[in-house]
């Protein structure tokens, strides 16, 4: 039999706490922390700043709290008003806003497939966005 102190493997131990707990089981203990230790080790060493077990969607679970109801909710309403703010530009403004915004282009891409210059389609696009910060001010 095999002697530990209970607050060196739970945190919430505030004081020590000795028991016996079987050889195989001390062994296994003494065996994990090791690979804790070498895991961090080779987590620094190859500058892996992130989860190396990812893919089973465990890291997202933790760290990424569902959303509530009302939060869903408020979501789907602000998706609605923008779109509806979008649908109120004329074609060519919406167009241009929903390319750079939405399919993430630059104006420059945009600018050369629409065959005009960069300076208008930025133009375009800041008019547009005056227009939407209107339509939204007056929709609220």
């Amino acid at each position: 039999m095999a002697k530990i102190n209970l607050r060196d493997h739970y945190p919430f131990y505030n004081a020590d706490l000795f028991i016996d707990i079987p050889d195989e089981v001390a062994a296994t203990l003494v065996e994990a922390e090791r690979l804790e230790r070498n895991y961090i080790r080779r987590m620094f060493w190859n500058n892996a700043q992130y989860s190396l077990d990812a893919d089973d969607g465990i890291e997202h679970d933790a760290l990424f709290a569902s959303l509530s109801p009302c939060e869903v909710y408020e979501r789907k309403m602000t998706a609605q008003e923008l779109h509806a703010a979008l649908d109120a530009l004329p074609n060519k403004q919406g167009r241009r806003v929903y390319a750079h915004y939405i399919l993430g282009m630059s104006k420059t891409e945009i600018a050369r497939a629409e065959g005009v210059s960069e300076k208008n389609v930025r133009q375009s696009i800041n008019r547009a966005l005056h227009s939407m910060e209107i339509f939204l001010k007056n929709r609220l």
